[in-house]
């Protein structure tokens, strides 16, 4: 009895850990790129900041689109952020958070069907 109890529990540590560990590197379930933005981006880029105020309806479509594939990893990867332990944020957001953040940027963009601001 014993022993079953114990690989129980030993079973049951191993998974909530496997669960724990793939938390942090995961976006969360009810996340968007709009929501996204707002916690990554407009703190550094809103109105009068020396960064550049950048909304999605800063630049049109192809803007962002080549920002995003060719100028994000370069111009951010010494911005730190102090929010998140004080690293670069080029490592702070995960791939997939930053994805959702360019389909809100392209989507939102000037010539877009429906520009936006980041409210």
């Amino acid at each position: 009895m014993k022993t079953t109890l114990h690989l129980t529990t030993a079973a049951f540590v191993g998974v909530l850990a496997l669960g724990l560990s793939t938390l942090a590197t995961t976006p969360a379930a009810s996340a968007d790129g709009k929501e996204l933005y707002r916690e990554y981006c407009k703190g550094c880029h809103e109105e009068g900041s020396p960064n550049g105020e950048y909304t999605p309806m800063t630049l049109i479509q192809d803007q962002w689109i080549r920002f995003f594939d060719k100028k994000y990893e370069r111009t951010h990867k010494s911005v730190i952020d102090e929010q998140r332990g004080g690293k670069p944020v080029t490592e702070t957001i995960s791939p997939e958070d930053l994805e959702l953040i360019r389909e809100f940027a392209i989507e939102g963009a000037a010539d877009s069907e429906h520009p936006m601001t980041c409210g």
